[in-house]
């Protein structure tokens, strides 16, 4: 699954070996997978807050546990550290963290993202703006703050209605509303 290299797994465990209480762990997963913004994370994990669906990988110094949704994502990645005059630097290379892979059983939230970043994203760049979701509420409610010029724009009601919503509702059934959660009366870099 995930590569942790000999020195990598070496650092890791001199920062376990830190943390207070026994059984601590590391845990790998990546925030908005798929999309442009995803980001691979490692963690510190204390016994009890992996999740449910987490995969228990052990190394050969500790024992990882890897997010569920994040898996197909991290497929060649690769953790590594090197050590140089400022103490060294652990890198995470993961080549798909970034790739979209979506398909109808893809959880409702990759599937959002897919559409968000694909279809709508590329349409509010003209205007210096974006999209992204937050969260999903009770598997059918999508939850998003605008960006850039559409936070504060006096058109973010058309746009959400005419554009992002009616997108989202027509290609997902499953969802019944958008919400948007952003604070639009900040209008510094708003387009209109």
């Amino acid at each position: 699954m995930v590569e942790i290299t000999a020195p990598a797994q070496d650092y890791l465990l001199e920062l376990l070996a830190k943390q207070e209480g026994d059984g601590v762990c590391i845990r790998i997963f990546i925030s908005d997978p798929g999309t442009p913004m995803a980001e691979t994370c490692i963690a510190y994990c204390q016994p009890g807050e992996e999740q449910a669906d987490d995969e228990r990988v052990e190394y050969e110094k500790f024992t990882c546990w890897i997010d569920a949704r994040s898996k197909k994502f991290l497929e060649d990645a690769v953790v590594d550290y090197s050590a140089d005059r400022m103490g060294g630097q652990l890198t995470i290379k993961a080549p798909n963290s970034k790739v979209p892979q979506v398909s109808e059983d893809s959880p409702l939230e990759d599937r959002i993202n897919y559409i968000l970043h694909s279809q709508v994203n590329p349409s509010l760049a003209s205007h210096g703006g974006m999209v992204n979701l937050v969260e999903v509420v009770d598997e059918e409610i999508a939850v998003l703050q605008f960006g850039g010029g559409c936070q504060g724009c006096g058109m973010v009601d058309v746009t959400l209605k005419d554009g992002v919503e009616k997108t989202l509702l027509e290609q997902l059934p499953q969802l019944k509303a958008i919400r948007d959660v952003t604070d639009h009366t900040n209008t510094e870099n708003a387009y209109y």
